[in-house]
This record gives structure tokens, sequence and C-alpha cells, in this order.
């Protein structure tokens, strides 16, 4: 389980996470919604090393996060997908693919290979184009290789950050229930942050709402799909 305690983030006298708390329960899907500037990313990067929390706990699977480096804590099954489409573009779609494997290259070189192949089995066309260059691809492509990349490191956690930005809505689907399809086939955990609310609460199994940095509703994602009141002054729609 991903546990979240009074988690507090400032920048400067600026503070963008006041006390949260919530937890994200193993194989499922948790989304974490709300406007820009809620502190949905800045939560991510908490969890992934990228930044320190003033206060709070951070636990996953039992053991804390706060204090560790990105790649202790990628070591430790955790693997964060950035907002962005973010990919290596001077380097090919397998380049970029075996990025993801760097630390297990040397110790686990079979598995390593399944991986990859697996991630071309779930994005086909990436396999198409695994010899061009990632700069070249659509913006869905570079979204599909970001998160290709994070699985090749066999992760128990993903941290999607925005994975529907700037997306057509075919695109966004297709990737949304890959990854839904994933969380049932092999128990990953997935903290989904999204800003489009209606999307992330229809594949999510649990919803945390944020606004101006605190949870404002902690509740399954139906019930809080299902609640206009909430939706309306939060979501505006």
């Amino acid at each position: 389980m991903l546990e979240i305690r009074n988690v507090v983030a400032s920048y400067g006298s600026v503070v963008a996470l006041k006390d949260i708390s919530f937890t994200a329960e193993i194989g499922k899907i948790t989304t974490v919604i709300g406007a820009n500037g809620a502190g949905k990313s800045t939560l991510l990067r908490l969890i992934s090393g990228l930044e320190v929390a003033t206060s709070g706990a951070i636990h996953w699977q039992g053991e804390s996060l706060l204090g560790k480096s990105p790649e202790s804590i990628v070591r430790m099954g955790v693997a964060h997908v950035p907002e962005g489409h973010a990919v290596i573009a001077p380097l090919t779609v397998a380049e970029n693919i075996e990025m993801g494997a760097l630390f297990r290259a040397r110790s686990n070189k079979d598995d390593v290979k399944l991986a990859i192949g697996e991630v071309y089995e779930l994005f086909p066309r990436l396999e198409e184009r695994k010899n061009q260059l990632a700069g070249t691809l659509s913006g869905g492509e570079r979204q599909m290789l970001a998160i290709s990349r994070a699985l090749v490191s066999r992760p128990s956690l993903l941290l999607l950050d925005e994975p529907s930005l700037g997306l057509a809505p075919l695109v966004v689907e297709q990737i949304i229930e890959t990854i839904k399809a994933l969380c049932i086939s092999t128990g990953l955990t997935v903290l989904l942050v999204e800003q489009n609310a209606n999307t992330a609460l229809s594949v999510a199994d649990h919803g945390v709402l944020l606004s101006i940095g605190s949870v404002v509703a902690d509740q399954p994602a139906p019930l809080m799909r299902a609640d206009s009141a909430l939706r309306s002054a939060y979501l505006g729609y």
C-alpha cells in the first residue's frame, strides 16, 4: 500500500501541499484530480524523490520513501512518468525503452528482453517504429513510449502525471485502458494524476480530490463521479 501521511510541501513561502493524507491500495488505480495549481504534480515528485517534503511521511509497502534518492526509489519498484510525453528525442524508440532498464541490464538480461517484448505487445506501434527517432513520433506515440520506458523497469507502483495532456480522446482511451488491463493482469498499482477528471474517474477505483493543496474528497471513484455538487464546486462541470 502507498501511504501518504500529513505531508506538507513548500516552495519558499508558498505552501503547495497542506497536511495531506490518503492511501492507495495495491493493484488498484487511484486518481488524484484537481485544477491547475492544486499540488498534483508536486505530490508525484515527492513520491519519486524529485522534491523534498517539508514534513510528513510517505511509505510504499511499509518502507519510507522520504530521504531516498530517485534511483533508490526506482529500485524499490516505483516508476514515474512525468507530464509532457517526456522522451529523449535524439534517441530511437528502442534506445529510449532500453534506458528504462539500465539498472537491471546486467543482472536480469533475460527478463529485460522479456519486458521489452511485453511493452511492444502492449503498444505494437512502437515496435513498428523502434528504429525511428523518438522526437519524430506523434504526441500519443511519445506518451506510449514514456510509459513503456517506465514499465521495463518492472515497477510495482506506477506514477502517471497527466497522460491525457494534449492527446486525442481515442488515444487517451487506448492508453488508459492498457494501463487498467495491466493492473488487472499483473497487480500493478497506479497513482494517476489528471486534470481531466471525467476521464480519470471513469477508469479509477478510487479518487482523491485536491484543491489549493488540500484534500477535499477521498472516496471510491464511482461515488465521486456521481457527486454533481462536488464536481460543480471543484471541477467546473
